[in-house]
């Protein structure tokens, strides 16, 4: 029988991706999550941006949330901004990201490759989008995952 999702990462993975997103989410009022499924139905940007709805992330009051999404069986991949964070981010920041993302892949280091794009998205967060004193953490920091 293969892994579920929520078994794919060991956990001490997973310790280092959720504190990945609390350092990142540190200095920024921007947020991050990770979801992970075996399977992606259709094209993995739609599949990403019914996530990115499903998971709430529209509603953080600067749109500056950011999903990157793994679907294991189906070797696919995604990370997608809010409109907040889309209008600042210099172009092809989203792609650079998956690039180095797909170079960890390959390596068999899914943990490293995700932390790494946390650790990207949380720079420009933290650029255009920083901690304000009234900031709370909007959204959860844990892994999400999907059914499938």
């Amino acid at each position: 029988m293969s892994k579920t999702a929520a078994q794919f990462f060991t956990d001490e993975q997973k310790d280092d991706i959720k504190q990945a997103i609390l350092n990142a989410e540190l200095d920024t009022s921007g947020e991050i999550r990770i979801h992970v499924e075996n399977n992606c139905p259709g094209d993995v940007l739609d599949r990403s941006a019914y996530l990115f709805e499903k998971l709430g992330m529209k509603k953080t009051a600067l749109r500056n949330g950011v999903l990157i999404y793994l679907a294991l069986s189906h070797r696919k991949f995604a990370i997608i901004g809010d409109t907040g964070i889309n209008a600042v981010v210099p172009e092809n920041f989203w792609d650079s990201i998956k690039d180095n993302m797909l170079k960890n892949f390959r390596e068999a280091q899914f943990a490293e490759g995700i932390i790494y794009a946390i650790t990207k998205s949380g720079e420009q967060l933290k650029k255009y989008f920083p901690h304000q004193q009234d900031d709370v953490n909007e959204l959860s920091d844990e892994i999400s995952y999907g059914n499938n």
